[in-house]
């Protein structure tokens, strides 16, 4: 009931099949409230009719509105014969439902989608390959102010006060006897804000920007489908092996790396079957390519925890 936003990768079924009954079970668990805001849905192109129809037709009635943010993709991210323009989908028909969100395209001369940004954070998507077009998405909080030096400000005549805020918000201020103080003087350093990166189904990025934004990344969440014996079945599919992920990962120069989006035949040793492949090889594999370091394998509903810059 808490989640405000969601965001989906590519159109394969089984990566957002399941957003309407995902929207209807969090209606079933929610209760009519005229000043819930919207749950932002980001996504590609045609994401939008995908769910306004499934919900007509299934007769669903959220009790809070929704808005789908569409990201229009370029014919780079796929093979050209799998592309397919979305653009008049439902042929200018709009659906009876209030705000729609936004459609996203790239500006000239820029690699990425600004999806959302306040005082705090900053979140962007950028282009990924894959047999359809993907995205990744990165979250990076702002850099917050440093470390008031109070001693100085003693020294300058400035006691405990609201003067501090201001100067800490980032104002300078101007004294009683007409000093003025700009926040440079009494600000340390800014402290680096933290940031996590997704990659969605891909076999690798289009063009240098997702290397750009994920640059020093707190954690990159990347996709390891097949082995590494099988890195020319995942190239011809649009997905990664362990030392294609790791590879990006060195590129970024990332400071943690997480495999997800095992293939099916990858299983915990607890849990193999006869034919199946411990999927601890996997994480093997991307350590041995990152020279020794730890790697972390995704399981459902794992909480990973960011510890905040000092």
């Amino acid at each position: 009931g808490s989640i405000t936003k969601i965001f989906i990768t590519h159109l394969h079924g089984d990566h957002f099949f399941g957003l309407p009954g995902l929207l209807c079970t969090l209606s079933l668990q929610s209760s009519p409230d005229p000043n819930r805001p919207p749950v932002d849905i980001y996504g590609p192109l045609g994401l939008r009719s995908f769910l306004w129809r499934s919900l007509e037709l299934s007769h669903s009635q959220l009790l809070f509105p929704y808005r789908v943010h569409e990201l229009v993709p370029t014919r780079d991210q796929c093979p050209a014969e799998e592309f397919r323009d979305f653009s008049q989908l439902d042929g200018g028909e709009v659906p009876p439902q209030g705000p729609q969100g936004r459609v996203l395209r790239l500006d000239p001369g820029e690699g990425s989608y600004l999806l959302e940004e306040d005082e705090q954070l900053v979140l962007r998507a950028f282009r990924l390959f894959h047999r359809v077009p993907s995205f990744g998405f990165v979250l990076e909080e702002k850099p917050r102010p440093g470390r008031l030096n109070v001693q100085k400000l003693k020294d300058l005549g400035v006691q405990p006060g609201p003067l501090y805020g201001q100067l800490k918000g980032g104002r300078a201020v101007v004294l009683e006897s007409g000093a003025r103080i700009s926040p440079s003087e009494v600000l340390g350093d800014p402290v680096p804000g933290r940031k996590v990166c997704i990659l969605g189904d891909c076999s690798g990025a289009v063009g240098d920007e997702a290397r750009r934004l994920c640059l020093g990344a707190d954690v990159l969440v990347h996709e390891a489908t097949l082995d590494d014996s099988q890195q020319e079945k995942a190239r011809e599919r649009g997905h990664s092996t362990p030392s294609m992920a790791s590879a990006f990962a060195r590129l970024c120069r990332a400071e943690r790396l997480v495999l997800t989006h095992f293939s099916q035949r990858y299983k915990p040793a607890a849990r193999a079957a006869q034919g199946d492949q411990d999927v601890a090889e996997l994480g093997r594999q991307a350590e041995s390519a990152l020279g020794g370091r730890g790697v972390t394998l995704a399981e459902d509903f794992m909480t990973i925890e960011v510890p905040v810059k000092r």
